[in-house]
């Protein structure tokens, strides 16, 4: 009976003692920690260095491979035309493709008018060509596609000469802004950041024309494009960078 007890003395002891250690560990992952968290803000001014336009294909037919065969002729003729005005096939590319069932409600009833073919095409150019844009507009609408919208916008490389800029100052920010309010607490900052995570960067194209791909737009078309010359816009970086106070 003693030694019973001595075993039940010691599993109960033992029981306390890793309730105690899982205790500490829970209070040391969760207890509140001795950070400040902050977000770095960054503003900068881009210039952009291409105009895109974009063109819409459509074409019907009664199955599906003869509405694509017959936007793929016209897509054809789209692109030499384009080429034929000095353009690169590079500066030539799909956006997006689609072949769906066209239907209508008629009479309460869904009628299938057959297949449409969907075709999205952007014809990239330099800023320094934007002269070209009519001819680009002429070439495309001759061919048989529509006018959907054109833009002024960022290479790639630009881009990613701006984000990374962004990104930079931002981080900067919020170094600046840990600083500042660690000193006014009487603290420090550790150099190594505890954690940091970015948020998404604020870019978006500088709309010039939109329309519907009437092909009546054309000539309002190239008027927008001759009266807006791109300007400077504001892009935004934004991270979230938490330092431990010492």
């Amino acid at each position: 009976m003693e030694t019973s007890v001595k075993i039940t003395s010691i599993i109960v002891g033992a029981i306390l003692v890793v309730a105690l250690v899982a205790g500490l560990i829970y209070w040391n992952v969760n207890a509140p920690k001795n950070v400040l968290e902050v977000n770095g803000q960054s503003v900068v001014k881009a210039m952009p260095d291409i105009v895109s336009v974009y063109f819409i294909v459509e074409t019907l037919g009664a199955d599906a491979q003869t509405a694509k065969n017959n936007n793929s002729a016209i897509v054809d003729e789209v692109i030499t035309n384009l080429v034929k005005i000095g353009l690169e096939r590079k500066d030539i590319t799909t956006q997006n493709f689609n072949i769906y069932e066209d239907v209508v409600w008629e009479n309460n009833r869904q009628r299938s008018r057959g297949f449409k073919a969907v075709h999205s095409l952007r014809v990239q150019l330099a800023s320094e060509k934007l002269s070209m844009v009519g001819d680009v507009i002429d070439a495309g609408v001759d061919g048989g596609a529509m006018i959907n919208y054109i833009n002024f916008e960022l290479s790639q490389e630009k881009e990613n000469e701006y984000k990374a800029l962004a990104y930079k100052n931002a981080a900067e920010d919020a170094r600046i802004k840990a600083e500042s309010i660690a000193t006014g607490l009487g603290k420090s900052i550790d150099e190594n950041p505890v954690s940091v995570s970015v948020q998404e960067f604020g870019y978006s194209p500088w709309p010039v024309y939109e329309t519907m791909g009437v092909m009546g737009d054309v000539a309002m078309a190239k008027e927008a494009v001759t009266n807006i010359q791109p300007g400077e816009k504001e892009i935004s970086g934004n991270v979230m960078v938490v330092f431990r106070l010492v």
